[in-house]
C-alpha cells in the first residue's frame, strides 16, 4: 500500500526530513539524512501546475485551456513553481511583452493599432 508521503510535522508544521530509504525487493534499509527535491515541499496544487505543465509540454494556452484559467494565472503559478524550486523569477522582458500584447491581439483583445501602439511604447 502506498501512502502520501508527509512534507509537514503533524506536531509542529516544520518540514519534514527523510531519514531511511528501504528497498522494497531485498528489504535493505539506509539511515541517515536525506535532503530531499524542492519538488517535495510543493503543495498539491503546486504539483498538478507542474504536472499539468509538463503534460502541455510548456505550452501555456494549452496550460490555460487545460486548468480553465487566464494567461496571467498561469504565469504567476509558473513564477510560484519557480520561487518554491529556490529559483530567483526573473522580470518580464520586453520580448516577452511584445508576445504578451501579439497575444492578447490574436485573442481579440487588443485591435492591430493597439498592439503596434504597445510594442512602440515597450
Amino acid at each position: 500500500m502506498n501512502r502520501k508521503l508527509p512534507t509537514v510535522c503533524p506536531s509542529c508544521s516544520a518540514p519534514m526530513m527523510v531519514t531511511e530509504l528501504t528497498c522494497p525487493d531485498c528489504d535493505t534499509k539506509v539511515q541517515g539524512r536525506f535532503a530531499p527535491s524542492p519538488l517535495f515541499h510543493m503543495t498539491p496544487p503546486q504539483l498538478e501546475f507542474v504536472e499539468v505543465f509538463l503534460r502541455c509540454r510548456g505550452n501555456i494556452r494549452e496550460v490555460e485551456r487545460e486548468l480553465g484559467i487566464s494567461y496571467p494565472t498561469v504565469r504567476s503559478r509558473l513564477d510560484e513553481v519557480i520561487e518554491q524550486l529556490g529559483h530567483e523569477v526573473q522580470p518580464v522582458s520586453s520580448d516577452n511583452r511584445a508576445s504578451d500584447w501579439i497575444r492578447k491581439f490574436e485573442d481579440g483583445e487588443l485591435t492591430f493599432e493597439e498592439t503596434l501602439e504597445a510594442i512602440r511604447k515597450g
